[in-house]
């Protein structure tokens, strides 16, 4: 199973788990298709969306470890 960390690519973690969209769209990350937006950290989005970026990789780790 793959770690999720705040150093992870978006891209990549849609690429592991395409289930985890909704998970991106509940902090307000609605341009998942932009190449921009695929290409930017775990960390990164938080910080424009003003997310706690430990609550999220939690969130998405519990998410694909209970799947």
């Amino acid at each position: 199973m793959a770690q999720i960390t705040k150093d992870t690519i978006i891209g990549d973690i849609l690429d592991i788990d395409e289930t985890t969209v909704p998970i991106f769209l509940e902090i307000g990350m609605h341009c998942l298709g932009c190449p921009a937006s695929r290409g930017e950290t775990v960390e990164q989005a938080c910080a424009v969306h003003g997310v706690d970026v430990d609550e999220l990789v939690n969130k998405i780790n519990e998410h694909i470890a209970n799947k």
